[in-house]
């Protein structure tokens, strides 16, 4: 495999940007280190060209022929490379280098068929999944969908717009136009593709995690025992009684890391791990002294009250990406260190299995200024993994493994085996 092409640009008019984008992607394909004949795009767009994302993707498709195969969705921001856009009009495209045989788009209008066990036909392994905020039983289908692969790790996210929710998916082959609204889309790959994914977390916990003792449907009513509201108020330093105008504006700063009762125990202090999900405060119950969640849970999951915090958050990006440096070429960790402020980063690393393209699924809740400035969450990930091929879309929420997320990052990267570029 060798390096996937891909290329992103803004311009109030979506024809401009596929031209612009087309011309980048055109003089890379011509360099012998990037694919000449890519089979798989993967298109990311802002909600300024949703209404137009048909007639986007039918010029892509007559303009890049070998591609034969489309996946993407729509978001409030897209990434590419180490750049972010962000409430404004851009596309991200990369096209992707891999057999046809090992991969399947799918969609509700071409849905995934399961493999069959004496591994004739397609078996899926994990997925690129592209979800719609408004499908009911949301993280049900997520779960399901993620039953259907042999590994049970999807990732992807949430389509975000502030108008059509649209995603795109369009096989080989497939009628219609490619781009769908509800439920669940993506690109499926068997176990030949060689994929490197980790989670990143965007809170920082402000006090112990305890344990659920009593709730009912979305409200906790107790930790360790102790009435779930009167826990809160402690943890902030705050009381209902006398300025409480003051309380409520620090109970809206703060979110609520959940976990499972069997997921493993955090091994850092002070962090969350990847089997954390953040979710928002939605109301207070002063009667059951209870605190009610945008989720549903259940007595035995575990609980930490958190807040968003950029130095936690960039710590923690920093974070993976050096994991994910190290899987690939272990015995480079010392010399696989970020760069100092100014310097070059790395192509990539310089030894061990090589990177082809990477993905990135961030909250729309991160982009922007969140990091510190402008497009500083993809800079952070361009001096950690080296000027590789990127793209993404900042979601509505995040995908991982089985579940949904909200205010992490979702890096995924394309791996070759050493020699294979």
């Amino acid at each position: 495999m060798r390096l996937f092409p891909n290329a992103h640009a803004t311009h109030p008019q979506w024809h401009m940007a596929a031209v612009l984008v087309l011309a980048q992607l055109r003089a890379q394909m011509a360099l012998p280190q990037y694919a000449s004949a890519p089979t798989l795009g993967l298109l990311y767009i802002t909600d300024h060209y949703a209404d137009d994302a048909a007639a986007l993707l039918d010029l892509l498709r007559r303009e890049l022929p070998t591609v034969t195969d489309w996946a993407g969705a729509v978001g409030v921001g897209v990434a590419g490379n180490n750049v972010e856009y962000f409430d404004e009009p851009a596309l991200s495209l990369m096209l992707c280098d891999l057999p046809r045989a090992h991969y399947r788009v799918f969609s509700g209008v071409a849905p995934l068929a399961h493999g069959d066990a004496a591994g004739v036909g397609f078996a899926a392994h994990t997925a690129l999944v592209h979800a719609d905020g408004q499908t009911p039983e949301l993280a049900d289908l997520v779960a399901e969908m993620a039953g259907r692969t042999s590994s049970g790790y999807l990732f992807g996210g949430v389509v975000a717009s502030r108008g059509t929710q649209v995603q795109l998916a369009l096989p080989a082959g497939g009628e219609g136009d490619g781009v769908l609204h509800g439920g669940l889309s993506g690109v499926a790959f068997d176990a030949q593709v060689e994929l490197v994914s980790r989670v990143t977390q965007g809170c920082q916990p402000i006090g112990a995690q305890a344990a659920i003792t009593a709730a009912q449907d979305n409200v906790v009513l107790e930790l360790d025992g102790e009435p779930a509201l009167d826990v809160l108020l402690d943890t902030l330093g705050v009381t209902l009684q006398g300025d409480a105008q003051a309380a409520l504006r620090a109970v809206r700063a703060t979110l609520a890391g959940l976990e499972d009762a069997d997921a493993p125990q955090r091994q850092r202090t002070g962090h969350f791990g990847a089997d954390t999900r953040v979710r928002h405060i939605v109301g207070l119950d002063a009667t059951r002294s209870g605190v009610a969640l945008g989720d549903h849970v259940e007595v035995g999951m575990r609980l930490a009250f958190c807040q968003r915090n950029v130095g936690a958050a960039r710590a923690d990006l920093m974070r993976i990406c050096a994991e994910i440096r190290e899987e690939l070429s272990p015995q480079l960790e010392e010399a696989q260190a970020l760069p100092a402020a100014g310097s070059a980063p790395h192509a990539e690393p310089a030894g061990g299995r090589r990177i082809c393209g990477a993905l990135y699924g961030s909250c729309s809740g991160r982009g922007g200024p969140h990091f510190g400035g402008p497009s500083a969450e993809l800079q952070i990930v361009r001096h950690a993994l080296g000027d590789v091929p990127l793209a993404g879309f900042f979601a509505g929420g995040e995908i991982a493994a089985h579940r949904l997320y909200g205010y992490t990052g979702v890096l995924t990267v394309f791996v070759a085996p050493d020699g294979a570029l």
